[in-house]
């Protein structure tokens, strides 16, 4: 299943509810909002600055990723940015296809 890393960086009113529902209130809130989504939270963790929050989740497609950040967006609560993962395994199977590309200036 695909992986991706969720960037969250609080709004006032998400700190706000930070401060009634606590750290773990987030994660949970993370992890059955995953899970809603056909996935799951891998990870969560909180840091000191811009971002406030990293979380990854395994989730069925792109789709599905964009449907949780645009749902975090909406909330008013968090700014969010969405990275998709890739494996090694990805990365050797992308390291051979052929694309045709020239760089600028070439």
């Amino acid at each position: 299943m695909p992986r991706f890393l969720f960037e969250a960086t609080y709004t006032l009113d998400g700190l706000r509810g930070l401060f009634k529902d606590g750290g773990s209130g987030r994660v949970e809130a993370a992890r059955k909002m995953a899970e809603s989504a056909g996935g799951r939270l891998e990870s969560f963790d909180f840091s000191m600055g811009e971002p406030d929050t990293y979380a990854i989740c395994e989730l069925p497609s792109s789709e599905s990723a964009a449907a949780v950040a645009l749902t975090i967006g909406a909330s008013g609560g968090a700014n969010i940015k969405t990275v998709p993962l890739l494996t090694p395994a990805e990365i050797d199977r992308a390291v051979h296809e052929t694309v045709d590309y020239r760089a600028p200036g070439a």
